[in-house]
């Protein structure tokens, strides 16, 4: 497996801290808000490196959180008067169950900022007794002086952080590179005791504190991999590794990986541009799986620009597959071609080299369909084309569904019923030799944009676009 690492700005082997085992964190959303295209990015992204080592035969602890202690949360309280956790538990539960539309998998472990304050308090507490952080009027801050390393995962210059700095001067800091660790109670705002003081903690060392209290192991500290958007690497991951490192004296992650930003005509998608794409209105569009496959064609770390005409050739894309499934579906599925397994995790393995391997994946239905075509009773070729379209579902998240449900997602309720109705009614006639009226019906389905298919267990039917 080689990956390109943000740190060091290029692709490098992957060589895990423990032989056959990977222990992943990526940053998950700050729970104030509906998800956007950039979460589903990030997401979908890091979900498919999940799968890529779990298929190359790793060990996998995979670790994402949810913030949900943060001013924005505060602000959001401020605004609707509900309380900290009902906005906190509506959003996580909206989160999840849209990542689950879009066949992204639970983390292994899902921990809350909130649920890891003892764990902060006493990072905290250590940061001052080595005396790399100390108190204001407002807060504990961290004393970046004291990194010699300070800059070095995001390679920015003490000018370029300068400037960002003095969006938020305080006169009370050392430095105004220094950023807040736990900021000191405020009237009508949550807060927790700390021997330090009554207050909540800031957002980077939450990061900090859940690593290790789920990732931590004898001693070390160190993870494999920490991953996020690229608009987390300046400051947040940053200032996580910098905290960390004076802290633990290790370095928080071995590897660092970052995807590409979301624009929409071309321009980034921000909430402030008043572009932010949420998926909840995408989802009322596109169905989970195509939306999915759109997102994880373009390369983890390119920026991506959504476009609805890109959108529709990707649903073709999938359809595709979808019909060389129709073809094997009754067929019991024997061994993946190891042909076709060792090219799509060889692609993979190069950095999720995702526009190779869905080249692979396309050979591999016009081959299929050739031979289907040509021998459409070969058992053993249906067999293996099925075994691999099982195994594609576990690596890439599509082409879950049954391929005759699949063509029926556009079709209400109420327009199922009706062409199900239809469709006994043939049935019907055909028992009763009424062939004339079976026919009938099939042109009035037909007319309806409705293609039936009589298979072995029944009549199947689809919608034609």
């Amino acid at each position: 497996m080689v990956i390109y690492d943000s740190v060091q700005k290029k692709k490098v082997p992957f060589i895990p801290i423990k032989e056959n085992e990977v222990k992943i964190y990526v940053c998950g959303p700050t729970v104030y808000d509906d998800a956007h295209l950039g979460h589903a990015r990030s997401a979908i992204a890091f979900d498919l490196l999940r799968r890529v080592f779990i298929a190359l035969g790793y060990t996998v602890t995979f670790v994402k959180n949810f913030t949900d202690i943060d001013d924005k949360i505060i602000n959001k309280m401020k605004e609707n008067g509900k309380s900290l956790e009902e906005i906190t538990s509506f959003y996580i539960e909206r989160y999840k169950n849209e990542m689950h539309v879009l066949h992204v998998n639970d983390a292994d472990i899902e921990p809350k900022a909130t649920e890891t304050v003892a764990e902060i308090i006493s990072f905290i507490d250590a940061m001052l007794g080595k005396k790399v952080a100390y108190a204001t009027s407002d807060g504990i801050y961290f004393d970046t002086s004291k990194d010699t390393k300070y800059l070095s995962l995001s390679h920015r210059t003490i000018e370029e952080e300068a400037s960002q700095s003095r969006v938020e001067l305080k006169e009370e800091k050392k430095d105004q590179k220094d950023f807040a660790l736990w900021k000191f109670a405020k009237a009508n705002e949550p807060s927790y005791p700390a021997p330090f003081g009554v207050g909540r903690p800031g957002w980077h060392i939450e990061c900090s504190a859940m690593i290790e209290k789920h990732l931590a192991s004898s001693g070390n500290f160190q993870i494999d991999i920490h991953a996020g958007g690229a608009d987390l690497l300046f400051p947040h991951h940053e200032n996580e590794a910098a905290q960390t490192r004076c802290k633990s004296d290790q370095e928080l992650a071995k590897y660092w990986m970052h995807n590409g930003f979301v624009t929409i005509s071309g321009e980034k998608m921000s909430k402030s541009l008043g572009n932010s794409f949420f998926l909840k209105d995408a989802l009322a569009i596109y169905s989970g799986e195509v939306l999915r496959f759109y997102l994880l064609a373009t390369h983890y770390r390119a920026n991506f620009n959504f476009a609805e005409e890109d959108l529709l050739n990707t649903k073709k894309r999938l359809d595709k597959l979808y019909r060389l499934k129709k073809r094997v579906f009754e067929s019991t599925p024997s061994e993946v071609s190891s042909s076709f397994k060792a090219s799509m995790l060889e692609a993979l393995s190069d950095d999720l080299n995702i526009s190779k391997a869905l080249a692979s994946l396309d050979e591999m239905v016009s081959y299929a369909n050739e031979m289907l075509d040509s021998n459409p009773k070969d058992k053993i070729f249906k067999a293996v084309t099925h075994a691999n379209l099982i195994w594609i579902e576990a690596l890439l998240g599509i082409g879950l569904y049954n391929p005759y449900s699949y063509f029926q997602i556009s079709v209400s309720e109420v327009e199922k019923a009706e062409i199900e109705a239809l469709i006994e009614k043939r049935t019907e006639a055909k028992k009763a030799k009424d062939f004339a009226k079976a026919d009938e019906i099939r042109a009035l389905l037909e007319n309806k944009q409705i293609q039936l298919m009589d298979t072995a267990t029944g009549t199947q039917w689809e919608k034609v676009n």
